[in-house]
């Protein structure tokens, strides 16, 4: 029992030693939540309070169950399940279906996509694969959510949703997709879950049997789980209490798929005899990294004052954080691979150092960046950029476009319209996805035209396969490239965070939404943990080289980036962002503070006079009518009518003025940004033709 507490810090013990019962362990990132709960499990079978055979640990990913068997396996454990939600709910289901249900074993859906593309067929809707993927997306959410078909339209609404297709379609096509696995005798991963808790709720003997069987539970990672999957949990336990889970609020990054940290931070309420326990000694990470990562999630807000952690860094310093600001994409890319040369010849294994991006289409400027300095990569989470479907359909589509008139970027996009590549980047899901890999194209057939001016498409094509066979290099031990969601679980010597800037990180499609913002910052926070030594954070001006820089860096950079550091500086028209973190939003007539969206985006009280130059906002009107019978969108895909409101009343004469006007991002600036200047400073009408 000495051994078995030895080496373990106060909280660490503190948790280990708690008797039988709630136990809640709110653990920050690096600080041994993993030893805590086995140890924990060991300690209760040492002492004789539960047999190993009666404890079920349950966590999110195979890897992380693995370790968790692997260590109870280190400290004598023989016989506690250690375990992911759907395999345990698979064992239970196997075995409880014969007096459950009866009859043959239902199948596992193996690829649901295919039933849903089923599904899509008989109602007529879309099948493609990004579409087939979105829609998909949307029924898993559905059920993790417990929504049945009827309740989905008003959950959608309520969760703000970026819905791949009209809600009532949405609706039958959920409908008609459980029909066609019911009729064929089918499972989904997320059936194992309802089927199983439907067993246990609706069938005294069984849950009798079970509850038996077993007595202890602990889950981990708990700021994750679904409505589903606490559905499940509650029926595990019955009317019983012995229960530890281990999570961290700061870490809550798939609320998209359905998961919740409030079970995590009601817990308390829940069982009001709790043993709550906070872990904040951070393992990992050395002393900078750790007040980096502190400073990232100070700033989030609607966090309840109780699960609020501060990480307290143990290891030796560490080298300071390193920011760096570049003019375009390919000149960081560049610079990041020429450090990780740096890395790798000072003793750092390829292995222990990881390039995190947002989303997956950024991956290929880094593959290309290493490849040309033969370094080995690996790409997680995803494909490499080359491979992608879109990508390699674009090529072939690219190779057999004929004769198109414009310059080379001109023409690929034009060519790259044909398959999805449209003005407006879609919302998000896998459309999103695709839409940036076809981006990226084009941004590379910029930056060719600038090294070659005299290049038509076929020299592009040619410079595409070539780049394509320079990006896969034999399977090696290598860099990790990984997308932010990714990376959660992970650790390495040295991260990289790439591409920080605002559209990016946060997403677009996140913006005004104050929920959708702080996951973003919660993705942030995740990232800046994976480090234990070596971190890096960096952003660019311009996509392409050479490419306008219209770009600010990230709203999260600007409470982190010192203030006598040269990346500090506002260049290239990339300014703060509309609110510091340090500031709150006043009236620029009053001075109080503002807190309504609307308020926020004039800039003023509603009760306070408008200064609107109603000449200004007329020809604004006109121009907005123009742009949009050009783009053929509606009205308010240009600009929204409060924000043409905001620009005649503030009247912003420059770049930096105008994007302190709420709603208008990067996107918006590049399309639309020099003729609303150009509006505002001559304050003459504009003839829409």
């Amino acid at each position: 029992m000495d051994a078995l507490l030895e080496g373990l810090d106060p909280e660490q013990r503190a948790a280990v030693e708690a008797p039988r019962g709630p136990v809640c362990v709110l653990a920050g990132a690096g600080t041994g939540k993993t030893r805590t709960i086995t140890h924990r499990i060991a300690y209760l079978c040492q002492r004789g309070h539960v047999a190993p055979s009666q404890v079920l640990a349950v966590t999110f990913t195979k890897r992380a169950a693995g370790e968790m068997r692997t260590r109870l396996r280190s400290l004598d454990v023989h016989g506690a399940q250690a375990v992911t939600f759907h395999a345990a709910a698979s064992r239970q289901l196997r075995y409880f279906w014969p007096r459950v249900i009866g009859g043959p074993r239902w199948e596992l859906v193996d690829q649901k996509i295919r039933v849903v593309a089923r599904a899509a067929t008989r109602l007529g809707l879309p099948t493609e694969a990004d579409a087939l993927r979105d829609l998909t997306s949307e029924i898993e959410w559905a059920k993790a959510s417990l929504l049945t078909p009827e309740d989905y339209p008003v959950a959608a609404e309520r969760a703000a949703r970026d819905i791949p297709a009209p809600a009532e379609q949405i609706v039958k096509l959920y409908a008609t997709y459980e029909q066609l696995k019911n009729e064929a005798q089918l499972l989904d991963f997320d059936d194992l879950l309802l089927y199983t808790a439907g067993a246990l709720e609706d069938n005294a003997e069984v849950a009798q049997e079970f509850r038996d069987r077993y007595r202890c539970f602990v889950v981990d990672e708990y700021q994750d789980v679904t409505p589903l999957q606490q559905r499940v949990l509650d029926s595990w336990l019955g009317n019983r209490d012995d229960l530890t889970v281990v999570g961290d609020a700061n870490q809550t990054i798939y609320s998209f798929a359905g998961a919740s940290p409030q079970p995590l931070l009601n817990f308390g309420r829940r069982f009001p005899e709790a043993v709550v326990v906070r872990l904040e000694r951070d393992y990992r990470s050395t002393p900078q990294v750790v007040e980096l990562a502190n400073d990232v999630i100070k700033w989030a807000r609607g966090r309840p004052a109780g699960s609020r952690l501060q990480l307290i860094g143990q290891r030796p310093d560490g080298p300071k954080p390193r920011f760096h600001e570049f003019d375009d994409e390919p000149a960081e890319a560049d610079a990041v691979a020429g450090r990780v040369k740096t890395l790798l010849d000072e003793g750092v294994a390829a292995s222990e150092i990881a390039i995190l991006y947002r989303v997956n289409a950024q991956s290929e400027v880094y593959e290309q960046a290493l490849a040309s300095l033969g370094i080995p990569y690996l790409v997680r989470g995803g494909e490499r950029f080359f491979e992608r479907a879109e990508v390699r359909q674009a090529m072939i589509t690219l190779r057999s476009a004929g004769e198109v008139s414009g310059s080379l970027p001109e023409v690929v996009r034009s060519v790259l319209s044909r398959v999805g590549l449209t003005d407006e980047p879609p919302t998000g899901g896998s459309a999103r996805e695709r839409w940036e890999s076809l981006l990226a194209l084009v941004e590379l057939a910029e930056e060719f035209a600038v090294s070659s001016p005299e290049a038509d498409l076929p020299r592009f094509c040619v410079e595409l396969d070539l780049r394509a066979e320079a990006q896969h290099p034999p399977t090696v031990e290598g860099v990790t490239l990984a997308s932010l969601h990714a990376s959660k679980g992970l650790e390495w010597d040295a991260v990289f965070l790439v591409g920080l800037v605002e559209g990016t990180m946060p997403i677009q499609y996140a913006d005004g939404d104050e929920a959708k913002i702080e996951e973003e910052r919660r993705l942030l926070y995740v990232g800046v943990t994976r480090a234990r030594e070596h971190i890096w954070l960096s952003w660019a001006l311009a996509r392409a080289a050479g490419g306008r820089k219209y770009r600010r860096r990230s709203r999260f950079l600007y409470s982190l980036v010192p203030e006598n550091h040269p990346a500090a500086r506002v260049s290239g028209g990339a300014q703060r962002p509309p609110l510091m973190k340090k500031e709150k939003p006043t009236c620029r007539v009053c001075a109080s503070t503002l807190a309504e969206a609307q308020a926020v985006k004039l800039g003023r009280c509603r009760s306070c006079p408008s200064d609107v130059d109603e000449e200004l906002l007329e020809s604004l009107r006109r121009w907005r009518a123009g742009r949009a019978r050009e783009l053929k969108v509606p009205a308010y895909v240009v600009f929204t009518d409060a924000t043409l409101m905001a620009i005649a009343e503030q009247r912003p004469t420059d770049t930096a003025g105008l994007v302190a006007i709420s709603g208008i991002g990067a996107s918006k600036l590049d399309k639309f940004g020099d003729d609303v200047l150009g509006l505002v400073r001559a304050g003459v009408g504009y003839s829409a033709t």
